[in-house]
């Protein structure tokens, strides 16, 4: 028997979530696949606890709505702060708007949130493929405890990570290169001993990694390049990545003891980068930081630099030729250096609001999401206070900073 719902969101991670809040809370019956029991994907069972900016480096904000306000549930129920000076523009830049979490306790939040929009949550199911009506998603069978079901839905939402469900639809897709990375949660007497010392429970996450820059001497094959959309080949990347942690450990308890030195939780899911991506109606490129978009829907600043910021176009949400599809997180269609700026937390959350308000018009309007008009998003970003473009934060677009 099929169930419908007005929208399928499959992946519960950061995307999948701020699709699934904005369309459940503007009314929309929502079902959000997750095939784990834990929302929150990368950023909670992946480990990678760091709630990267939501500023430009430089003391301005150019990231709000659900992005923002999942930065408050990171630390809601645990420890971590957004540094009092990240706008401090004194030349010495000592923070920024961001946060290092407890990924349990971001879990908690995220959960609530879900409960309380009324989203209808499937965990432990696997999204399998698209029920397609020509070149039309309908919906999607899943995989769950009781076997194969159906869900069907006039707007699907692939925030897979992967674009598993744009790829098994017929989307045009193009793959990215992973290289060795690994992130630890780990226990350490220093960690502890600093924390008694500062009655500060955030100095607990001891945060332990491998890899991740292509030069790491303790990895053979460094910048190795990963295919990681087969089995065998993720099989041996997790393998080989925690092959890498327990010499890493052997090395460490020789010198300082097993009981003050080890790891305490390793990531249940594998920590890819970029693996597949849409090519979209429109298409993010290396080098257009500072660049406008007619259709853009949001900014983002570059984690890694300063100074360096991005108008998100809508159409990279939305794959060439399927229909009742769009895509959220890090697999919309952005290439090369950009792909490492929206592949993250604040783009993900972004990205993930668009996606549920574009879902949103189009099932009230009952028209395809490659319908939707990007002014129809931009104007109902704006109604919730949320920029869209370098000019709506910038007096006069960059020159006027």
């Amino acid at each position: 028997m099929a169930k419908s719902y007005d929208v399928i969101v499959c992946g519960g991670g950061v995307a999948g979530i701020a699709a699934a809040l904005e369309a459940a809370r503007s009314g929309l019956s929502v079902a959000l696949i997750e095939k784990t029991i834990i929302t929150g994907g990368l950023a909670t069972s992946g480990l990678v606890y760091v709630y990267l900016p939501l500023c430009d480096g430089m003391g301005t904000q150019v990231t709000y709505g659900l992005a923002e306000e999942m930065l408050e549930m990171s630390i809601l129920y645990g420890p971590g702060r957004v540094p009092d000076t990240w706008n401090a523009i004194d030349g010495t830049r000592k923070g920024r708007y961001q946060a290092t979490f407890s990924p349990a306790s971001f879990v908690l939040a995220l959960d609530e949130a879900l409960q309380n929009a009324g989203v209808s949550i499937w965990f432990d199911t696997l999204a399998c493929v698209p029920v397609m009506d020509g070149q039309r998603v309908c919906g999607v069978e899943v995989e769950t405890k009781a076997g194969r079901e159906t869900l069907l839905a006039p707007v699907t939402i692939d925030a897979t990570g992967d674009a598993d469900i744009a790829d098994r639809a017929g989307a045009r897709c193009e793959t990215g290169p992973n290289i060795m990375s690994i992130w630890a949660l780990q226990a350490t007497l220093a960690a502890a001993q600093v924390a008694a010392n500062k009655q500060d429970g955030t100095y607990l996450l001891s945060m332990f990694t491998h890899g991740g820059d292509g030069d790491d001497p303790e990895i053979e094959n460094a910048d190795r390049h990963w295919n990681i959309t087969g089995a065998d080949e993720i099989t041996r990347f997790v393998v080989e990545g925690r092959n890498i942690l327990r010499e890493h450990y052997k090395k460490v308890q020789a010198e300082k003891g097993r009981a003050n030195n080890y790891p305490l939780t390793l990531p249940c899911q594998a920590q890819y980068r970029m693996t597949r991506r849409i090519v979209g109606k429109s298409n993010l490129q290396t080098g257009q930081a500072w660049k406008t978009h007619d259709d853009a829907v949001g900014l983002v600043g570059d984690w890694r630099v300063a100074d360096s910021v991005w108008e998100v176009p809508f159409g990279t949400l939305v794959p060439e030729s399927v229909q009742g599809l769009l895509v959220a997180g890090r697999c919309i269609a952005s290439a090369g250096d950009a792909w490492h700026v929206t592949r993250v937390i604040p783009a993900a959350a972004l990205t993930g609001q668009v996606a549920g308000i574009a879902a949103c018009d189009a099932v009230r309007r009952k028209i395809d999401p490659s319908a939707v008009a990007a002014r129809d998003v931009q104007a109902a970003l704006r109604a919730k206070g949320i920029p869209c473009r370098i000019e709506d934060v910038y007096e006069s677009g960059r020159a006027g900073r």
